[in-house]
């Protein structure tokens, strides 16, 4: 059978379908909506294999709906004005509104967007778009307005292994074969929470024309998947892991695999916007105050990519890539703000010491507000000791200088303006 098992899988009934509970789970905002028949334009944001295009369909089948369908990947405003244009045709008298399902939305450039609105504005169509992409960053705000935005999760390991027994147990191919499942945490930690990744491993890892038992065990998943790598990634599936192989070269300071990983992405049509975000944020997350200029780069390199484009910008990721993967490396600022976070989490809403507080009333200023404050510029070299911090957390360190040349010198200062007050 030539169809893919994910594909013979795909349910047609909310009732079948596996994960999201937060949305279509009795009760769940989304299932509300479908049942009551008035659904809105929405965005679906989540990892790859979480069932977006699925949830789609079941909407459109479930609500008897039109369902027009559209790829922002090889789809031009001319694409779209003619979908616009059958849906206008389909709007018979009361009838309902086709939906619009627009996969991968945030590949669509502005005016590509912007052919949307009237439709959507109009109730043309019931847009509901599919992104693995903030929308916050990739979809104009006139069209975010327009739409709710409903975030879709990895699936858990309980949802996985639902969809792993649904396979082998209603699957018309996979139920014949004697197949037994001696270990899972390969299949379940290759497919990183994608539902469509781990039936494609399965089917990958299950020669379906054996007539011999087939045992499924941890090595045997990785054995075959090493095996098949290029068939495994065909259809971009590694999309995150060679992302993460990205990431933690340059992290790991080697600029020769963070290239290659660069490559591999380029190679494979990656979004290049993807890519240059991931830079920003690596550039305060592991490199930090250890090097400044980095993020100062980063955010150049974003700037840049997205007013040449393509295949020019490959240079500037190239570049960028390369700086990051030599700088020198700090997590602190990173560790800083994630201990300072538990410890509000922790302590919860803690006074404002009253030297630091703002005294714009003269009632203020009799509670004392602003009573006793230094101002740091009337001291010797701007600075003078006083307390910033709540009295219960007082003295508590949230950042600790890295062990690298620039961070040295930073401890070398908070310890002369510090001594006896932190314990740097």
């Amino acid at each position: 059978m030539n169809i893919p098992l994910a594909e013979r899988l795909r349910p047609t009934s909310l009732d079948a379908y596996i994960g999201q509970q937060h949305l279509v789970g009795e009760g769940a905002v989304l299932r509300k909506a479908i049942e009551s028949g008035r659904i809105p334009s929405f965005i679906m944001w989540g990892p790859p294999g979480v069932g977006k295009t699925t949830l789609a369909k079941i909407i459109a089948h479930q609500l008897e709906r039109p369902f027009i369908t559209l790829s922002a990947i090889n789809s031009g405003v001319k694409d779209i004005r003619e979908a616009i244009s059958n849906a206008k045709k389909k709007r018979f008298f009361n009838a309902p509104n086709p939906i619009l399902f627009i996969d991968e939305i945030h590949r669509f450039s502005k005016s590509q967007q912007d052919s949307l609105l009237g439709a959507v504005e109009q109730g043309v169509v019931t847009l509901v778009g599919a992104t693995t992409e903030n929308p916050s960053f990739e979809v104009i705000s006139a069209l975010l307005s327009r739409c709710q935005v409903y975030v879709l999760e990895s699936l858990t390991k309980e949802e996985l292994r639902l969809l792993l027994d649904q396979a082998l147990n209603t699957d018309e191919v996979m139920s014949k074969l004697d197949i037994e499942v001696q270990e899972t945490e390969a299949l379940f930690r290759h497919s990183g929470g994608d539902g469509r990744k781990l039936l494609n491993i399965l089917e990958l890892v299950v020669n379906v024309e054996t007539e011999h038992k087939v045992v499924i065990t941890n090595d045997m998943v990785t054995d075959r998947l090493q095996q098949n790598l290029a068939m495994y990634d065909k259809n971009g599936e590694l999309h995150y892991d060679i992302i993460s192989a990205y990431i933690k070269s340059i992290r790991g300071s080697d600029p020769n695999a963070a290239v290659y990983w660069l490559a591999r992405m380029l190679e494979g049509g990656e979004d290049i916007k993807f890519i240059a975000r991931r830079l920003v944020i690596l550039s305060s997350e592991d490199i930090g105050l250890a090097n400044p200029n980095a993020l100062l780069l980063a955010n150049n390199c974003f700037q840049a990519i997205n007013l040449i484009g393509m295949p020019e910008a490959r240079i500037i990721l190239s570049q960028t890539t390369i700086y990051l993967a030599t700088s020198p490396k700090s997590n602190a600022a990173y560790m800083a703000i994630n201990q300072a976070q538990q410890l509000v989490r922790k302590t919860g809403n803690l006074s404002v010491p009253l030297p630091i507080r703002n005294a714009p009333t003269k009632l203020m200023k009799s509670l004392g507000y602003g009573n006793s404050y230094k101002y740091s510029h009337n001291y010797e070299g701007s600075f003078e000791q006083q307390d910033y911090l709540p009295k219960e957390v007082k003295g508590t360190i949230l950042y600790d200088p890295g062990n690298n040349k620039s961070e040295k010198i930073i401890r070398e200062r908070l310890e002369q303006w510090w001594k006896n007050h932190y314990g740097y």
